[in-house]
C-alpha cells in the first residue's frame, strides 16, 4: 500500500498502488464499557476522495472458513461501487481492475479485514470484488452505490490463472456457490468497462 494516507474526521484513508480502491480505517474510541466508532460519514468520505452515494446495505454470513464469494460486479447502466467491512470474523478482501483502458487492467489489491481492525475496503466502479473467509461464522456488511440488477450481474472465476490471486485456500478446500463455480475467466468476458 501507498504511504500516502489522508485523514478526515475519524477516518484515515490509505491508497493502493492501483488507483481507485481505498483502505479506510476508522478511529476507535474505547473505555471500560467497550468501544464506539463511526463506520461511515458522507462528509468525511468526500474529503477522503470517496464522494459516492450509497443506496443499499448488504449483509452475509459464511459459516465455513474458505468460503469465497466472488468475484462479482455489475455492468452499466447499474454498476456498483462497494464499501466492505467485517462485523464478525475475518476475510481476505480482493478487488480486481476490470477497466479495459486502465494501465492496471487485470491487477488486484488485497486487504485482510477483521472485526478487530474495523478496516473497510472501498471498491470503486470498474473493479470486480470478492472475498474469502478466514475463520468460521464470518459476517460481512457492505454498502453499494446502485441497487442489485440481475440483468447486469456478472462474475469472474475466483481462480482465474491469469489473475493469480493470493487466496489462502486451495481449490479442494474452498466453498463456492454454483454461480461462482461457473464464472468465466476475465479474458473470456465481453467488453464491459472502458
Amino acid at each position: 500500500m501507498s504511504d500516502a494516507a489522508r485523514q478526515s474526521g475519524n477516518f484515515t484513508a490509505t491508497r493502493f498502488p492501483i488507483p481507485g480502491p481505498v483502505l479506510v480505517t476508522p478511529k476507535r474510541f474505547g473505555d471500560h464499557r467497550g468501544f464506539f466508532l463511526e463506520t461511515y460519514s458522507a462528509r468525511d468520505f468526500a474529503v477522503l476522495g470517496i464522494p459516492d452515494v450509497f443506496v443499499q446495505d448488504n449483509h452475509s454470513l459464511s459459516a465455513q472458513p474458505g468460503t469465497i464469494r466472488g468475484l462479482h460486479f455489475q455492468l452499466p447502466p447499474h454498476p456498483q461501487a462497494k464499501l466492505v467491512r467485517v462485523l464478525r470474523g475475518a476475510i481476505l478482501d480482493i478487488a480486481v481492475d476490470i477497466r479495459r483502458s486502465s494501465p492496471s487492467y487485470g491487477r488486484h489489491v488485497a486487504a485482510e479485514l477483521t472485526a478487530e481492525n474495523a478496516q473497510q475496503l472501498y471498491v470503486p466502479v470498474g473493479f470486480a470484488h470478492g472475498f474469502c473467509t478466514l475463520v468460521p461464522d464470518t459476517e460481512v456488511a457492505y454498502k453499494v452505490t446502485d441497487l442489485y440488477a440481475p440483468e447486469c450481474d456478472r462474475g469472474i472465476a475466483w481462480n482465474d490463472p491469469d489473475l493469480a490471486l493470493p487466496w489462502p485456500f486451495d481449490a479442494a478446500s474452498v466453498h463456492l456457490s454454483d454461480k461462482d463455480r461457473r464464472a468465466p475467466r476475465l479474458r473470456d468476458l465481453p467488453q464491459g468497462f472502458d
